[in-house]
């Protein structure tokens, strides 16, 4: 089988298109529209459109996949402030998937700047401009993010976008969010689709501050964390019309994080297999004394999918 033929593009709502991955056996992004979810779920939470003012910004995108997040990122900043030096690392472990989105001109719906510059980062891996130095690390996340940690790598902001927990637990343990979380500066703001109460607990344990970002096509929200005492947020982010949205987490929220659902997904080696990494949670769950999902589920009665 090709490369061309493990990923074949599939339309979402929004008009973009994304693929399905065989190894996973999920797509790559929201039925409800790939571009929409880059733009809300990453770009807006972490709130490049007005950090873009600064003189510097650092990115690191987490799972690079198409090259969405990172293509409406530098599309918002160069909106925004041309002038606005960019220092980006994305960490992606199979090459082929961005080498097929460019040849299946998935990209062609940013400006043509934008898709040049994804274009040599998805086939030579590194680009150097005077506004724009990135460097796109192709392996498994537990290592490449240490390749990033020696250089003392501080994101303003962080998109995390692996497949979900259950399909890909490795790159949602609280093992390897404490490396993630030292890569996120004392202002910085990281952002994932997920909702996943296991996912929230893990950023709590390694020490960052949560809050809920809204829903986009569907009824889950997305999650937004950042370092305590040190955001200017005080759970409120603005929106790109300038309008405020308090990120607070519901009622509903917050007593999921008190069910077995919460109890996270550990990787002490940072070298596990996803089987292994789902058995333990699921030994752990057995023997916690939290009380079990299903009880949160009924005083929730409504249709659930956190």
């Amino acid at each position: 089988m090709t490369q061309s033929d493990r990923f074949k593009p599939q339309p979402t709502a929004d008009g973009s298109f994304t693929f399905f991955s065989p190894e996973f056996g999920e797509t790559f992004h929201s039925h409800f529209g790939a571009k929409e979810e880059a733009q809300r779920k990453f770009v807006e939470p972490t709130q490049l459109f007005r950090k873009a003012q600064q003189p510097n910004l650092k990115i690191l995108d987490i799972c690079y996949g198409l090259g969405y997040n990172t293509a409406a990122a530098l599309a918002t900043i160069r909106q925004r402030n041309p002038d606005c030096v960019v220092e980006w690392v994305g960490l992606e472990l199979d090459p082929h998937v961005p080498q097929c989105a460019i040849a299946e001109n998935l990209l062609n719906s940013w400006p043509p700047a934008i898709v040049q510059i994804l274009t040599e980062l998805g086939n030579h891996h590194q680009l150097d401009q005077p506004n724009l130095s990135a460097q796109l690390l192709i392996g498994d996340a537990r290592q490449t993010i240490q390749q990033i940690l020696k250089r003392g790598f501080a994101a303003d902001a962080i998109f995390l976008d692996p497949f979900s927990p259950p399909s890909c637990p490795q790159l949602w343990t609280v093992e390897f969010f404490r490396l993630v979380a030292q890569c996120l500066n004392s202002r910085g703001y990281l952002a994932t689709y997920s909702c996943s109460a296991a996912v929230r607990t893990a950023l709590i344990e390694v020490g960052l501050t949560i809050g809920s970002t809204p829903p986009v096509g569907r009824r889950s929200p997305g999650t937004i964390a950042w370092w305590p005492d040190t955001s200017d947020s005080d759970f409120l982010l603005l929106d790109e019309t300038g309008k405020s949205v308090d990120i607070r987490l519901s009622q509903q929220e917050q007593e999921h994080l008190q069910t077995r659902a919460a109890i996270p997904y550990r990787d002490p080696t940072l070298s596990d297999s996803a089987e292994s990494i789902l058995n333990r949670r699921v030994l752990e769950q057995k023997n916690s004394a939290l009380p079990p999902t299903s009880q949160w589920k009924k005083r929730w009665w409504t249709n659930i999918s956190i």
